[in-house]
């Protein structure tokens, strides 16, 4: 007779702990974090004559995949080092969610591009359902690009490999 009912409590156990689980579920929180650039050479990465961009705009644009309608929509703004942090609450397994460009803080800096290639937008998973055990997401960074190249351009791509300059005469 104990042993049934130590059975029944062990049951009785598990399923609190499993509606716990469901309702902790439900309860998703995600801390979407990112860095914004200026990209002084107009090239769409890094380089070591980048600046972080204070005070530039980011958003967050969550749309249902099928539907394609907004779910959900949040702006952050950059730090002195040119970082954003956007907390969200939910879960959206079924959207698709991208950080994208709102407003550069920086008048010299503010093209985006909008090549199909190399869209600047930064996709995020917002679901506790996608082996993931941490709820911070890191974007990718995302970079306004400056109106001309900084005069150094040249020999920054150089470095890189990714521009020949030629010989001056």
């Amino acid at each position: 007779m104990a042993r049934v009912q130590t059975i029944f409590l062990l049951a009785g156990v598990l399923s609190v702990l499993s509606l716990a689980g469901v309702a902790y579920a439900a309860t998703n929180h995600f801390k979407v974090q990112g860095m914004v650039y200026c990209d002084t050479c107009r090239i769409q990465f890094i380089t070591r004559v980048s600046t972080m961009m204070e005070g530039a705009t980011v958003r967050l644009e969550c749309r249902n995949i099928t539907a394609g309608t907004e779910t959900f929509k949040s702006e952050a703004i950059t730090d002195k080092l040119g970082m954003y942090s956007i907390n969200v609450d939910g879960d959206y397994e079924d959207d698709i969610c991208e950080i994208v460009l709102a407003k550069s803080s920086n008048n010299e800096c503010t093209d985006i591009s909008h090549d199909v290639y190399a869209k600047q937008a930064a996709k995020v998973s917002l679901t506790s359902n996608n082996g993931e055990s941490s709820d911070v997401r890191s974007a990718n960074a995302l970079g306004f690009m400056r109106k001309t190249p900084l005069p150094e351009c040249p020999e920054v791509l150089k470095e890189l490999d990714l521009y020949d300059v030629p010989a001056a005469n």
